[in-house]
């Protein structure tokens, strides 16, 4: 297995790229977040998971910040409450970059963290990245999405645990300007 996993931030990947590197998953970290507001927001958790990724020795990738084209993405849902359709467009504005990235680079798998938090509808999260390994199937060799419930077998105690341990900044929304209000 090659995986490509989607990060979101820090917080939400240590626990999990820990446990794939203890499984010995070859695995390198793609960072998409487009929807992250304001930029200096998407340039502390870059900083933030880049220095915990350099510390393990795991390969990470950035892919272009563009969030004017997010918007486009999410245009007409602004409205929509946390969970709701913007949250889906979302998933699968990221995830579809990331399998395109994957497809290009011939890696077997993709993941993502987006499954990890609490905060976000697991399902939601599962069912756009499927629909983004779809959308490049015939762009390579078969894709297949990794979907993990990384909440379980302790990884969210993990999660908390490696927060403090490392004193990660730990943000109280999701990243676009909609979530904000919520």
């Amino acid at each position: 297995m090659r995986l490509l996993l989607h990060s979101c931030c820090a917080p939400c990947s240590a626990a999990i790229v820990e446990h794939l590197l203890e499984n010995a998953v070859d695995t390198t970290v793609f960072f998409s977040n487009s929807n992250i507001y304001p930029q200096d927001e998407y340039l502390h958790r870059r900083a933030e998971l880049e220095r915990h990724l350099q510390v393990l020795g795991v390969p990470f990738v950035e892919d272009d910040y563009d969030h004017s084209d997010w918007l486009v993405s999410v245009k007409g849902l602004e409205q929509e409450p946390e969970r709701g359709s913007r949250c889906t467009q979302c998933f699968r504005f990221r995830l579809l970059r990331a399998a395109r990235y994957a497809a290009d680079h011939g890696f077997t798998h993709l993941g993502t963290t987006l499954a990890s938090s609490r905060w976000k509808n697991i399902d939601q999260v599962n069912a756009a990245g499927q629909w983004a390994v779809e959308q490049v199937a015939s762009l390579s060799v078969p894709l297949i999405f990794l979907d993990r419930n990384w909440r379980k077998g302790g990884l969210q105690e993990r999660r908390n645990q490696l927060l403090r341990q490392y004193g990660f900044y730990n943000q109280q929304y999701c990243g676009c300007e909609f979530s904000m209000r919520a």
